[in-house]
């Protein structure tokens, strides 16, 4: 009886083939999204107003969105490093 082959972990290549897959995904079912939404709608933001697809009105929304999130969430990352660093040196308020 052989013995069983060793079972190897997750390359880069691997893992950048399932992203690059993903992503595609993605880009498809934005197409999709595009495609099934091109009503004009008229947006008003800011003073401006003109009339704007409305699959490219909603991703606009979205990914302002996902900015907000992520400037967020990039605050509070910084806030957590700058109490870490202070606890690192014994200055903790």
């Amino acid at each position: 009886m052989q013995p069983a082959p060793a079972r190897q972990g997750v390359s880069r290549a691997g893992a950048t083939w399932t992203a690059v897959i993903a992503g595609l995904v993605v880009f498809i079912l934005l197409v999709v999204f595009f495609i099934q939404n091109q009503d004009m709608v008229q947006v008003h933001f800011l003073g401006l107003i003109g009339p704007v697809p409305l699959g490219l009105a909603l991703f606009i929304a979205a990914v302002a969105g996902g900015v907000l999130v992520a400037i967020a969430g990039a605050i509070r990352i910084i806030q957590l490093r700058a109490a870490a660093r202070r606890a690192r040196r014994g200055t903790a308020r």
